[in-house]
């Protein structure tokens, strides 16, 4: 985190539904510096020991005094940051595919969820994993990345009449056997959410800027060779 101003600040965080099971309370404190964001802040609560810790990967709609806000938004001493989860009886917009780039081992049963829609007939699963190496390790840009995946998912969405797309993918390293990236695509018909899923990867291993080093072993690692990006 950057401290963007002088001193130090406390700001109050609100917390509702699953995260205030996950962590354990319904709001708590948080010492921040001078002019800090509400990415700061979630940085911030991302880097507590578990189980306070904030988990990742469930979205998130942030408010600053009852006032909507975005990662952007400068806090001030005292101010009120409420952190509000999908709220009950809500669907997720299939414009907006959930894209997620992580350090943490990914949950298949959680991005089958993500993806459950009431007109969805069929749910595809593509599971990428670590095989023939000791681990793999994932380097990526990763704001361009998610913007790129976003994008394909969108695309695909689109393309297929598919109700859901969920993406995730690792980065740092992979052990042997788990996985490296997970897409979920889900649609009225089996055909359409297959299509749709085989589009989603195919293009991510494309255009998205990730890069994988293979490691045997003894440690010895070596960069994958691929083709050039598509624009």
């Amino acid at each position: 985190m950057t401290d963007r101003g002088p001193g130090e600040m406390v700001v109050q965080v609100r917390l509702f539904a699953v995260l205030r099971e996950r962590l354990g309370a319904d709001s708590l404190q948080l010492r921040l510096p001078g002019r800090a964001t509400v990415g700061d802040a979630l940085a911030s609560l991302r880097e507590l020991p578990p189980p306070g810790s904030l988990p990742q990967g469930i979205p998130l709609v942030m408010a600053v005094n009852r006032e909507y806000a975005d990662d952007a938004t400068v806090l001030s001493p005292g101010d009120e940051l409420a952190l509000i989860p999908p709220i009950s009886g809500g669907a997720p917009d299939p414009a907006r595919p959930h894209v997620l780039i992580t350090h943490e081992p990914l949950d298949l049963a959680r991005v089958s969820q993500l993806v459950a829609h009431p007109g969805a007939g069929a749910i595809v699963i593509f599971q990428g994993v670590t095989r023939e190496a000791a681990w793999l390790h994932y380097e990526a840009y990763i704001e361009m990345a998610a913007s790129q995946i976003e994008g394909i998912a969108s695309s695909a969405t689109a393309r297929h009449a598919l109700t859901g797309v969920a993406v995730e993918h690792r980065v740092g390293d992979v052990p042997l056997g788990q996985s490296s990236v997970l897409v979920a695509a889900s649609s009225a018909h089996r055909d359409e959410a297959f299509a749709g899923a085989r589009e989603i990867i195919d293009r991510i291993k494309e255009r998205a800027p990730i890069w994988k080093r293979e490691h045997a072993g003894d440690g010895a690692g070596e960069w994958l060779g691929g083709s050039e990006v598509i624009p």
